[in-house]
């Protein structure tokens, strides 16, 4: 197995047929424009390597991946836009994904585990949609990823109360796949890509393909409505309120203003 560091935020390693491209910014993962872009540029390049047959998304760190840092205050308004334009080429990549969902994974940390087609994660593992609860629309396709996986109902009771939920619920719903011991959870979604690149990659590509047609082109519609309201929320005194709560750890006070 070689170590190959393609970017400092972005590290990839090999076993085998399969690759393992882990986040690198412990101990919260917070991403940005930059580190999506580099995810991006990784997937991108294993898509031309034919001795990659599928990827482990993991992270290093307490969390998987906590979202977007919006600790600074009030963010650019034209950030999300710009950066969902990199998360829809996540999903345009052709080899199958496996997230290693650890720990936290929220807000838009929990979009970025839906672009794989499978989640391992374990009890401890946290998922949260809370974008609500910040004051703005949610963001990174989950208003096209998260019905997908586990329907309207539940969607809507995760999305509108930003409650957070284990990984054994995770399972429970369908939003996780496989639920591993706490502290195997790399290890079982390696060995689940092990599983996946056993069998013929061109097959293997095209049955994925299949499955996935116009998920793409569904994610780029949604995150272009969802961008588009994300702008005018992150200028409301609702969404100042809510990240100076998250920040606090309390309950937020909103005005609808």
């Amino acid at each position: 197995m070689q170590t190959n560091h393609d970017h400092s935020d972005v590290t990839v390693r090999r076993d085998g047929h399969i690759a393992i491209v882990e986040l690198a910014r412990p101990p919260y993962n917070y991403f940005d424009e930059t580190l999506i872009g580099h995810l991006v540029a990784v997937f991108e390049q294993l898509d031309d390597d034919a001795s990659c047959r599928a990827i482990v998304l993991a992270s290093q760190g307490k969390a998987f991946c906590a979202g977007a840092d919006f600790s600074g205050g009030p963010t650019d308004p034209q950030m999300p836009r710009r950066l969902y334009r990199h998360a829809v080429r996540l999903f345009a990549t052709r080899k199958p994904i496996v997230a290693a969902v650890h720990g936290p994974a929220i807000g838009g940390g929990a979009g970025l585990a839906l672009v794989a087609d499978f989640r391992v994660t374990c009890e401890a593992a946290r998922f949260a949609v809370n974008f609500n609860r910040l004051g703005i629309h949610p963001g990174f396709g989950l208003s096209v990823t998260l019905p997908r996986l586990v329907g309207p109902q539940q969607a809507a009771m995760l999305l509108f109360t930003g409650k957070r939920i284990d990984g054994r619920k995770a399972v429970e719903i369908g939003l996780a796949d496989v639920l591993a011991p706490d502290g195997e959870v790399l290890a079982h979604a390696v060995a689940l890509a092990h599983d996946i690149a056993a069998s013929a990659p061109l097959a293997l590509m095209s049955t994925r393909a299949t499955l996935r047609q116009g998920l793409a082109d569904a994610v780029l519609a949604a995150v272009d409505h969802e961008a588009s309201e994300q702008e005018w929320q992150v200028r409301t005194a609702d969404f100042a309120e809510g990240v100076a709560a998250t920040a606090a750890r309390r309950e937020a006070v909103f005005t609808g203003k």
